[in-house]
């Protein structure tokens, strides 16, 4: 493949590597093992990469049946090049941190478009949340450990626990510095809040614009960068 084997395509090496299968069964046995909580799975995306990984040679059919009115199931092994690929790529998912962006990362960045205290309250909205997924996460992963189950199984899951109580951590301190105003931004020159805004205003600085072809008077004119020309500056607005 030309491309880096996605996750789902390395769950179906992996899945392979413990003897040959057709999709059904792996998509079993991937329920079965709580894959579907590391790895974002659907019925329609594992028979592609299924198709995707035989063209490429990286899993081969071995054979065909049917049983009465059922599709056709088609078993898969994986071959030789299959297991270097997935050898390979395992090595490099755990050696290289990925240049990932998540949603709450992109609503921090922009944070100063609310009000201080308008962005404490859905933060104490977020830790509420956050606590239900950590007990969740918790009570799920003690469980599997009293079966007998080894931990090296659950290692994703020990994984997700820390990120989520780092991340319950993080926003309970975020919230508590925003409602004792130990963090602040109206009072900083050059930051703008989006407040909700006056539909009337909104509607007669349309309608001027329109029939006069000018700007709009509720926009400021002024580069994002905070600086001269496009260059953004060192310490600007965010």
């Amino acid at each position: 493949m030309s491309r880096p084997l996605t996750p789902l395509a390395l769950t179906v090496l992996r899945m392979l590597c413990d003897g040959p299968m057709h999709p059904y069964e792996m998509q079993q046995r991937i329920r079965d093992h709580a894959y579907d909580q590391a790895v974002k799975i659907t019925h329609g995306s594992l028979y592609h990469s299924v198709e995707r990984l035989s063209a490429a040679h990286l899993i081969e059919p071995l054979e065909t049946s049917r049983t009465g009115r059922r599709p056709e199931r088609t078993v898969y092994a994986v071959t030789s090049a299959g297991r270097d690929a997935a050898h390979i790529r395992l090595a490099e998912l755990l050696a290289r941190p990925a240049e990932e962006f998540p949603l709450f990362g992109t609503a921090l960045a922009f944070v100063n478009l609310l009000p201080e205290a308008e962005v404490a309250r859905q933060l104490r909205h977020r830790v509420v949340a956050l606590e239900a997924h950590l007990a969740g996460h918790q009570t799920a992963n003690d469980a599997l450990l009293k079966t007998g189950l080894e931990r090296y199984k659950l290692l994703d899951q020990e994984w997700l626990i820390t990120r989520v109580r780092a991340e319950l951590d993080f926003t309970r301190a975020l919230a508590d510095d925003l409602e004792s105003g130990r963090l602040t931004w109206e009072d900083h020159e050059g930051v703008t809040t989006c407040h909700p805004p006056d539909e009337h205003a909104l509607h007669h600085d349309y309608e001027a614009r329109r029939t006069t072809g000018g700007p709009m008077t509720g926009r400021s004119s002024a580069p994002l960068s905070g600086g001269s020309g496009d260059v953004p500056q060192k310490g600007g607005n965010r």
